[in-house]
Formats: structure tokens, sequence, C-alpha cells
């Protein structure tokens, strides 16, 4: 792909598109060579489009809108540098405001023109495994969720928590789940999780309506952590929210630290900031 950068705008938002398309106009002005966009936004201001999984080619990829967009485009694009520009209400992920778009990603493209290495952050990404590595899951930014045959209260299940092959805790309950400091703030806050500093070398093991004692643990992010689901006729793991794989129990699933994180550009989120808008 000759294109440097890519452009993922939020599906059915003007708003997102109206950037785009300021941004695609600047960079060929700039630059003299316009950016892709993603093929939805591409038919919404006549621009040049590509899925956006082509795109992990780009020196940058823009995603506008809130976190869900960011977290498609990190799914596609995996260590391809993001810059999150926030159309959303929080933006844990995107620190950009719409005002300042256009200037944060001339100054990255004048960096990346003059040889300069991106400061980045890195967010880890988890890798669900089956116990014989039949099957793995796309890389999870925020976590991985094994449950029952379906989510929530009255589809539970007994599922075995080991750290570095010892045992933890086991219950009954309707799931556990394994995030990273990124999605501490998500899924793994709504079960009672603990909130991780975006910073930290961590990741956390949360149950979720366990029968018996499963206090949230926080692990170290290199550990080898395997959850073994029984006492049930069927279960499942998600990565994300998104991808699932089926599960015959009792099955055992290893989850670790992916290969590839993902790496944010440009200005970064006030965590604390962030939080306050949760409440």
């Amino acid at each position: 792909m000759d294109a440097a950068v890519g452009i993922v705008a939020q599906r059915d938002n003007a708003r997102a598109h109206e950037l785009a398309a300021t941004l695609v106009e600047t960079v060929e002005r700039e630059y003299g060579s316009a950016p892709v966009v993603d093929e939805a936004t591409g038919d919404a201001i006549d621009a040049r489009a590509v899925p956006v999984a082509s795109m992990s080619a780009c020196e940058l990829v823009v995603s506008i809108g809130g976190d869900g967009t960011l977290l498609f485009v990190a799914r596609a694009v995996g260590s391809t540098p993001i810059l999150g520009v926030n159309l959303g209400e929080v933006g844990f992920l995107n620190a950009v405001d719409p005002a300042n778009a256009v200037d944060v990603v001339t100054d990255l493209l004048a960096g990346l023109q003059a040889d300069t290495s991106l400061e980045s952050r890195t967010l880890v990404r988890l890798r669900a495994t089956g116990a014989d590595a039949d099957w793995t899951l796309e890389p999870a930014l925020n976590e991985v969720l094994v449950h029952g045959p379906r989510r929530g209260h009255g589809g539970g299940a007994t599922v075995a928590i080991d750290v570095d092959g010892k045992r933890y805790a086991e219950s009954d309950a309707d799931g556990v789940l394994v995030a990273t400091p990124t999605g501490s703030t998500a899924y793994n806050l709504s079960e009672g999780g603990p909130l991780v500093d975006p910073s930290a070398d961590a990741l956390v093991v949360t149950g979720m309506a366990a029968a018996e004692p499963m206090t949230p643990l926080v692990v170290d992010p290199f550990a080898a952590i395997t959850l073994t689901v029984s006492d049930t006729d069927t279960a499942y793991v998600i990565s994300d929210g998104r991808n699932r794989q089926r599960l015959e129990p009792p099955a055992t699933i290893t989850v670790t630290l992916a290969e590839n994180p993902v790496h944010l550009v440009g200005p970064q989120t006030n965590f604390f900031e962030a939080l306050e808008k949760l409440e």
C-alpha cells in the first residue's frame, strides 16, 4: 500500500465522516499523498477506500469515534501505530479532541517524514488458547471471558482458576474474566473488579457472581492463567465480546499475553479525568 495514513471513522456518524474528509484533504494537500479510509467511510465521503485490515501496512492509522471504534481498529491492524480521536463520552483510549485532530495528525506525519520514531503507549493484549492448542482466539485488548451456556444469572458453571500451575479458586459462577489494565475499566469494573492504572504491569482475574469466595486477583502479566470449566454441557470463551469459541466441558483454557501489543500514539488520556466521566 502506498498510503502512509489510514483513517477509520465510526459508522453512521456524520461528525466522524466530516472530520475524516477534512483529514483526507489536509494530508493530501500538505504531503502530496491521500490517506485511505475504511470502506463505509469511503462510500460516505467519496474517498479511496480499503478494508481496515489492509491498513496494517500504513505508518499511522487514525481512529475517529469512541473506544469501541478503536477496539475494532486494533483488532484489524495489530501493532500499527493508532491515534484515537474521541467522539465518545469517556475516551479511555481516544485522547485527541476533534478540534485538535488535524494539528495532531500533521505533527505526527511531520515526525515520520523526519524519520523520528513516534512515541507511543503500549497496550498489552491477551491470547486464549485451548488445552491442546487446537484453537486460539483473536487477541483481546480488554478481556477474555469464560462462561457457561449463556451469559448472566442462571447460565453458570464450575470454573477453576490456576495461576502458573497453582490453584487459586474454584466455584460455581456466572463466569470468570481475565482483564488487561486497559480492560479494567470495562467489563471487569462492572463485575466488581479493581481499577488498574494503565501503566501497571498486571492482569486482573475477576469472578462473576461466584458462589464461593473468588476475590479479584491481580497477577504478573507474564503469568500463565488457566481456567477449567466443568459441570455444564456447554460453555464459551469470548475475546473482547466478539470472537468466541464454543467449549464442550470439561475444558481448559490458557490465557497469556499475546505477542503483538497495540501502540497508541499522540497525546495520551488523563486516566483520572476519564474516570470522573464514569460517574
